[in-house]
């Protein structure tokens, strides 16, 4: 029975834990600090509360953090992975760029523990679905190949470190970037009092476009808040593309304030239009 530890049990760690505890794996987790929610989610999805020793004996850690917080976990963790007699394989899972992906594997290097750059594509997985896909670049990828034998969607990304790190910045970018963009129109439109013109328009013309929205706008207005870093790893990944930089720093911008509570009243007229949307 392979010992994997996840950090940390929100919303996608959990999943992904229950997934690999239901396919036979013993799974880890730290939840010193954490609320009740992940450790219910915690409790739910069988994983078990260990302490930094145990998680850094693993055999593999699998970091899944906001974007910002990514390389703080990397910084805490490096102590700990130092003193290990046995290494675990650490897997960085979360949704930052090529340069950040390559300051965490600076980290992880130096305390003689093997790396590779993750990538998580698509929603939590859920009883009976397949995904989502877990990408993973590095020099030896095989030993990831175990999340594969226990549930997971586990692809290799061809490459060194920060492939794919970059495969998900391009992914992430079209799909919530467009939602963002979405999100900019729609509200305008309302500002101006053509929402309902703009909502009949979609449907008559857009209605694969018009359905996306539907089910995208309520599922982005929770997880704003972590979009927003996410929109700014991406304008990192953009490097000297100046438009490109400046739009996802705008989308970081736009995130961040319907995350804050000045943004309720954007997020509701999001709400009711996607709402409309589903009627249609």
């Amino acid at each position: 029975m392979p010992t994997i530890a996840v950090i940390a049990p929100g919303a996608m760690g959990s999943a992904i834990g229950a997934r690999l505890v239901e396919h036979g794996a013993r799974v880890l987790t730290a939840l010193e600090g954490r609320g009740e929610a992940s450790r219910a989610r915690a409790e739910s999805a069988g994983m078990v509360d260990a302490d930094i020793a145990d998680l850094v004996g693993a055999d593999i850690l699998l970091s899944i953090v906001p974007p910002a917080d990514a390389e703080a976990l990397a910084h805490r963790l490096a102590p700990a992975l130092a003193a290990a007699p046995r290494k675990p394989v650490y897997v960085d899972a979360n949704a930052v760029s090529p340069d950040t992906i390559g300051r965490i594997a600076e980290i992880v290097a130096e305390t003689g523990t093997p790396f590779l750059d993750g990538a998580i594509l698509g929603l939590p997985p859920k009883p009976g679905s397949k995904g989502p896909r877990v990408y993973v670049s590095g020099n030896d990828t095989a030993p990831a190949l175990v999340l594969r034998e226990r549930g997971l969607d586990l692809r290799v990304c061809p490459g060194a470190v920060g492939a794919a790190s970059s495969l998900k910045m391009s992914y992430a970018g079209l799909n919530k970037g467009l939602t963002a963009l979405a999100a900019i129109m729609i509200l305008a439109a309302e500002r101006a009092g053509a929402g309902t013109v703009l909502l009949d328009e979609l449907a008559e013309n857009e209605p694969a476009l018009l359905a996306r929205f539907a089910k995208a706008l309520p599922d982005m207005a929770p997880k704003a808040y972590r979009w927003a870093p996410e929109m700014g790893e991406i304008a990192d990944f953009l490097g000297p593309a100046a438009a490109g930089r400046q739009v996802f720093s705008g989308y970081a911008d736009l995130y961040a304030r319907l995350a804050a509570e000045s943004g309720e009243p954007e997020i509701a007229a999001l709400i009711r239009f996607a709402a409309a949307a589903a009627e249609r």
